[in-house]
């Protein structure tokens, strides 16, 4: 298994090196923008950060106290207890509102107001300077004031805030202070965005309903199965059996769900449970999330058109830098365009067309992954051709589902005693007579 010692180290930017002109911006606007910037040095930064931050996790479980508290972590999550009272400061508006409470709009002014100073104070001074290309991604870590709504690309902004303040040397990557990042810092992080999520009712943003991971986060399921990947005591399927212990990031994942969803745990998270179900190993399951990551959320163009990029975070898609966070992507022919690595023909008989509009940009610069730094090589569409790949949506639940009058009764009050979907029905009588026919009808 690969060490946190093994990785590259996560270059520094000094300062005086950005140009005051190159603030972050919004640079996505098509999926061939998608395409660009997984060749430019901003993106291998980051996917070099969550790697480090992952493997700097492996073995440590919740709750996690060092007996040396670095104090760029500490002041931060100071930062993160001042906006928690604003909550409170806060309080949602009475009136019924079926998407989200206008007071969230308040909290966001109240962040658009006082960053600048939550950020002075946070900064020491010979860093003061590099507000301007931090900020965006503070700004966007919390939601959508506008929509009103929470989700995967919000995480996103939030983890990108960190990278440019470790960047920046504010924090120091090594093992000890990314512990604590993730183990302190990202857990105080969840706990304040779920509090928003609750008291200001807001809404998942461009959820997959059952077929998506998670409606609100994502990073939190790639650090707990890191935390877990190379202990063999507790299985894969244990978060079958609830309640479970605020052990890892995980746990405490499944355990929000169950909290705001009511239901069969196979129903409304169905992604969650084919890898209960499906994958026998943590380390499996931890690296089919990092390349689900990289695809479903850093590869989709409607979830980082909302990132602003530039200036620590650097967008040179024409010419992209060798980065020391990866090895250079060998040089390979032109290739026929492969469907995407999420695409599945057996959810709805459908599948997803391949990228054909990004022309010749297989023999420019084929895009580099993040999880493996080597590019991205074709593959069949609907399975799997390494047995580490991407975790796939998987078909729909053939027995009964919520919409089926085989549904089994539950009683009112009664907690459901497994997760487990129901039996299926058995054979009429008229199927045990005739034939069997090839294919579905």
């Amino acid at each position: 298994m690969t060490s946190t010692a093994q990785l590259p180290p996560l270059r520094e930017i000094p300062l005086s090196s950005l140009d005051p002109s190159n603030t972050p911006v919004l640079r996505i606007k098509t999926d061939e923008d998608v395409q660009l910037w997984k060749t430019t040095r901003g993106y291998q930064d980051y996917g070099l950060f969550l790697r480090r931050l992952a493997e700097s996790v492996v073995g440590y479980q919740l709750p996690y106290d060092d007996p040396e508290p670095d104090k760029g972590v500490t002041a931060v999550i100071d930062m993160l207890d001042k906006m928690d009272k604003w909550i409170d400061e806060i309080p949602p508006l009475p009136t019924p509102q079926r998407f989200g409470n206008l007071a969230f709009r308040t909290w966001g002014k109240r962040l658009e107001t006082d960053y600048s100073r939550l950020l002075f104070d946070l900064l020491p001074a010979a860093l003061r300077p590099s507000i301007p290309f931090i900020s965006p991604y503070l700004l966007t870590s919390f939601g959508s004031f506008t929509r009103m709504d929470y989700g995967t690309g919000h995480e996103t902004s939030f983890a990108l805030f960190l990278l440019c303040l470790t960047l920046l040397r504010f924090f120091n990557p090594e093992p000890r202070v990314e512990r604590q990042i993730v183990l302190s810092l990202f857990v105080r992080y969840m706990r304040l965005c779920w509090r928003l999520q609750d008291v200001y009712k807001l809404e998942p943003a461009g959820s997959h309903g059952v077929w998506g991971l998670d409606d609100y986060s994502f990073l939190s399921y790639v650090f707990g199965s890191a935390q877990l990947r190379d202990q063999t005591e507790i299985p894969v399927a244990a978060v079958l059996r609830p309640p479970l212990p605020p052990t890892n990031l995980y746990f405490m994942s499944i355990m929000r769900i169950l909290e705001v969803k009511s239901g069969p745990f196979h129903e409304h998270s169905s992604q969650l449970y084919s890898i209960a179900t499906g994958v026998q190993y943590w380390s499996k399951v931890h690296s089919g999330l990092f390349k689900m990551y990289e695809a479903e959320v850093l590869g989709k163009r409607v979830v980082v058109q909302h990132i602003p990029l530039g200036g620590l975070l650097e967008w040179n898609a024409s010419q992209p830098a060798p980065s020391t966070a990866m090895p250079p992507p060998p040089t390979i022919p032109a290739m026929a365009a492969t469907a995407a690595p999420w695409a599945s023909a057996g959810v709805h008989g459908t599948s997803v067309p391949s990228p054909t509009a990004f022309g010749n940009l297989s023999s420019r610069v084929p895009p580099v992954s993040f999880t493996t730094g080597l590019p991205h090589m074709p593959h069949s569409l609907g399975r799997r051709t390494d047995p580490g790949g991407p975790l796939v949506a998987g078909r729909a639940p053939l027995g009964p589902t919520a919409s089926s009058a085989l549904r089994p009764t539950v009683r009112p009050g009664v907690a459901p005693s497994t997760m487990a979907p129901p039996p299926p029905p058995p054979p009429s009588s008229a199927s045990q007579h005739e034939p069997a026919e090839g294919g579905e009808r």
